[in-house]
């Protein structure tokens, strides 16, 4: 009988244990708010020294969180970006290289018409975990001109509003007001939250309103229209952090601010002109683009930093350091995936094999400044390089440790930097560190091996069908 008492007891004392383990392993388990702009170039901050644009909201952000200076996405342009965030891998095992669009465009470039439903997903994995999760801004994962496309809750979200996606286009502006109320609706619930907060700013066209143009009223029509829109956009943010202080949910959420992409800017002057987006209406096209990117070679749809190293910046009060620079670490899109799981405890998908690492400790100030998991991009590039796009002209990049080397499509070419020490890309040294350019280029032949040849999958519209009617038809009347 006493023999009995002790191992009930102790029984029980097991169990209370196992139930405090569980009680703060949920405690550590953030919600999650990722912030995702469009456009946005690492130099478009106040934080970052940006002359005239002010971000009060962001670098409240930064402020109280860690500015990753050294962030990179997987793409140079939107879609394939932010399918690495999705899934976790490269977007090249897609065959996703360039923006969705029209069929006819998706297949003369060997594209998908979207990312496979089936395909690793993010919010699908965090559902698992009893995550509510969200999507509420720029899908891009697909296009609002391919009507029989999936729709962002086949992959894996309870609630979304969305642009460039099939069905009804959420208004540009309505991203904060439908983040704020799911909040709301979750905090009600007990539930923890993921939303994605994919905002359009500062994508052409750029929608501006009077109140944000009179801010800036100083400057020259394009300057002031550039500043409006991302002050509209800060301000926006502004309104997330305002609800999560309100519901006393600040301490038990992590923030981050992030773009897909670094700024667009016309190859050529560009006058200022309106423009129409069958996504998101009228407003003005790329005369008014003034985005900077702090230095960094290229702009968007380039693979050199100014195309891929956008603003980074993460909080999360008591876990990630406030007013702590990172720029050291050498952190990928691909690594939100895994991260995000191992904070939310979510379970990987079977047999998944991520690019990208979990990088909590780099978030909590503890990581490796040198990256050991080699970090690899594929875009369309043009060879030779035109006078107009000097940037344009990288098909494949490899950063492995120290070194990022980047080559043309028949690795006919290439330009190799000490990205550690030389992250503005100033001096190639393809030249002096031979043995390092042979093996990175072997690296990057050997990954292209890889991929493969085609999109394969349910990811094709029906579209398709009628063009290739289309087609033997036209061929049959030759």
């Amino acid at each position: 009988m006493k023999l009995s008492r002790i191992i009930g007891a102790r029984l029980w004392l097991l169990f209370v244990a196992l139930i405090c383990v569980l009680f703060v392993s949920a405690a550590e388990r953030p919600n999650i708010i990722f912030i995702f702009a469009d456009d946005w170039g690492w130099g478009d901050l106040s934080c970052h020294g940006h002359p005239y644009v002010k971000t009060p909201n962001i670098d409240r952000l930064s402020k109280e969180g860690t500015d990753f200076y050294r962030f990179t996405v997987a793409s140079g342009v939107c879609s394939p970006s932010r399918t690495a965030v999705m899934t976790g891998h490269f977007p090249a095992r897609y065959n996703i290289d360039g923006h969705f669009a029209w069929v006819s465009s998706n297949e003369r470039r060997n594209m998908p018409d979207w990312l496979d439903t089936k395909a690793p997903s993010l919010p699908r994995q965090l559902q698992l975990a009893g995550y509510r999760t969200a999507h509420f801004g720029k899908w891009h994962l697909s296009n609002n001109m391919i009507p029989d496309s999936p729709l962002p809750i086949e992959y894996g979200y309870d609630a979304y509003g969305a642009f460039n996606c099939a069905g009804e286009q959420m208004p540009v502006h309505e991203d904060s007001k439908h983040t704020i109320d799911f909040i709301e609706k979750c905090n009600l619930e007990g539930k923890p939250f993921f939303v994605n907060m994919w905002i359009h700013e500062p994508h052409t066209p750029f929608h501006t309103q009077p109140k944000y143009r009179w801010r800036f009223r100083e400057l020259d029509e394009p300057n002031n229209i550039y500043a409006s829109v991302l002050s509209h956009a800060d301000a926006r943010i502004g309104e997330v952090l305002d609800a999560l202080d309100r519901l006393k949910l600040t301490e038990d959420t992590i923030v981050i601010f992030t773009s897909d992409n670094g700024p667009a800017r016309a190859s050529r002057p560009a006058k200022l002109a309106l423009m129409h987006d069958t996504a998101t209406g009228v407003g003005y096209g790329i005369g008014a683009a003034k985005g900077i990117t702090g230095g960094r070679k290229g702009y968007k749809a380039t693979l050199f930093e100014g195309g891929v190293g956008v603003p980074f910046i993460a909080r999360w009060p008591g876990r990630i350091a406030a007013g702590r620079v990172d720029n050291q670490s050498i952190f990928s899109a691909v690594d939100l995936f895994p991260t995000f799981c191992e904070l939310a405890g979510a379970p990987m998908p079977k047999d998944f094999r991520p690019d990208g690492i979990s990088q909590i400790a780099t978030l909590k100030g503890k990581g490796k400044p040198l990256r050991t998991k080699p970090l690899f991009w594929k875009m369309k590039g043009a060879w030779p390089s035109p006078k107009s796009r000097p940037y344009h002209w990288v098909s494949y990049a490899i950063v492995h440790q120290n070194w990022k080397m980047m080559t043309n499509s028949d690795f006919s070419y290439v330009e190799l930097y000490d990205i550690s020490a030389d992250p503005l890309e100033r001096n190639d040294l393809s030249n002096h560190k031979v043995d390092v350019t042979k093996n990175l280029l072997q690296q990057i032949a050997e990954w292209k091996e890889t991929l493969p040849a085609k999109p394969t999958g349910k990811v094709f519209s029906r579209e398709r069908n009628r063009t290739a009617k289309n087609s033997r038809k036209e061929q049959s009347h030759d």
